[in-house]
């Protein structure tokens, strides 16, 4: 994640019908049939396919410069929900898939698993790499025999906190960010501080759905999620993922959440409309309000420190199908977009937060404001947290797991249509059903 909506939408239909007949898609990429020749001559067109808002504009503009016998056919593929069943065909046919693939976090542990249809770019030249990127961000890509990598990563997420100056102002609560953070440092202070928001009857909830505390308090607090690191299902025992859910639980009991479904419809509008008062935010998520709250948002939004300590969500990768028959371009294009002119490119463009040590260092970010979030220093906030970042393990069928199993039934409770025990109940039951199926 990241990225978008990229980040959390509809895994689950990929890694579950990976060779299941969905239908023919006939997404083909634009390609040649033979890689650039070796003096660099070319030319040669390859295909880039991402999904959410990457911020890629400006890096494929620049990388094409660097490299003239190459030009790049950029394809947006929407959402996570549109690309990921897409690709997964794809894959599975061995024909269609662009030259390279963007695929976030929970997209890679699928095809780390199952990794034939994926180029091993150590095969490539990536070996020499290795200290251009941060450490996890490195590793992670790897296979667990530790001999394949599948991806180079483009961004990481660490956490803080998102929030309207308008409606914090209007509540009567601190607006300036150093304030707004001391409000909280725990997610119960934090919870406090909604229902104190919550009785100035502002007209608008203190956040937008009871899912959305999930990911940041199990990211702090634990070391894995639904899996252990053999993989076995610990989600009905992992104190961290009661905890969240009931976190969750008792601000929809108390009134403070929307109640909305992240990434649909009448959530991308509540951004617009000033629905809800904050959100938790890594780097990427701030493009995914940008873009959301339009010009209606600009210098209404600022970013605090997230409740509790550190944590990592999202983030994703590029990866080069086995299929494409340009790698060398490819691989070319890979190193650039992760690597230092192209993380401060996307960053500058949509906000993700480089996974580039380079990058991390330059003061184009460390130094950086973002003009739409009221001048906020994201350099200062984000990029320190980086270097320290610990991700948890997630394990395969993660993202169908939250997605297809454990999200639903939490919103189904959110929204009262079950009740908080019926909903960790089928919460459990259905995600434990995914991860054993």
């Amino acid at each position: 994640m990241s990225v978008t909506s990229r980040r959390l939408r509809s895994i689950a239909t990929a890694t579950l019908t990976v060779g299941l007949a969905l239908g023919m898609t006939t997404a083909c990429s634009a390609k040649k049939d033979a890689e650039p020749s070796a003096d660099g001559t070319g030319p040669v067109t390859i295909s880039l396919s991402y999904f959410g808002t990457p911020g890629f504009n400006q890096a494929v503009k620049d990388f094409e410069a660097a490299n003239p016998t190459i030009k790049v056919d950029v394809k947006n593929e929407g959402q996570t929900k549109d690309f990921v069943p897409k690709l997964a065909q794809q894959i599975s046919a061995n024909s269609g898939a662009s030259d390279v693939v963007m695929l976030e976090e929970g997209m890679l542990l699928q095809y780390l698993k199952d990794n034939k249809g994926f180029a091993n770019l150590m095969d490539l030249g990536a070996a020499s790499l290795e200290k251009d990127y941060l450490s996890f961000k490195w590793k992670n890509a790897f296979t667990a025999d530790g001999k394949k990598l599948v991806g180079l990563g483009t961004d990481v997420g660490p956490l803080a906190m998102c929030y309207r100056t308008d409606l914090f102002q209007k509540a009567g609560l601190p607006v300036e960010r150093d304030a707004v953070s001391k409000l909280w440092s725990t997610w119960e202070d934090y919870i406090k501080q909604g229902e104190v928001f919550k009785s100035k009857n502002t007209g608008a909830a203190w956040t937008d759905s009871a899912t959305s505390i999930m990911q940041p308090y199990i990211m702090q607090n634990a070391d894995s999620w639904f899996y252990d690191k053999s993989d076995k299902y610990i989600g009905d025992t992992n104190p961290a993922v009661k905890k969240a859910y009931d976190l969750g639980m008792d601000m929809a009991a108390k009134g403070l959440t929307a109640k909305l479904a992240r990434w649909q419809a009448d959530w991308d509008a509540a951004f617009k409309n000033a629905a809800f008062a904050t959100v938790p935010c890594p780097p990427w998520y701030t493009g995914v309000i940008k873009e959301r709250a339009g010009d209606a948002g600009k210098n209404k939004w600022d970013i605090a420190t997230i409740p509790g300590k550190g944590g990592n969500w999202g983030g994703s990768y590029l990866a080069i199908p086995e299929q494409s028959k340009n790698k060398k371009a490819a691989f070319e294009l890979i190193k650039f977009l992760t690597g230092k002119q192209g993380g401060l490119d996307a960053f500058a463009e949509a906000g993700p937060l480089p996974s580039s040590v380079a990058a991390l260092d330059d003061p184009k970010i460390t130094d950086a404001k973002n003009e739409y979030f009221n001048n906020a220093p994201v350099g200062k906030i984000y990029a320190g947290a980086a270097k320290d970042l610990k991700p948890i393990y997630l394990g395969p069928k993660h993202q169908a797991l939250w997605e297809n199993g454990f999200e639903p039934a939490m919103q189904a409770a959110e929204q009262g249509k079950l009740s908080a025990q019926a909903g960790w109940d089928k919460a459990i039951k259905d995600s434990k059903a995914l991860a054993e199926g």
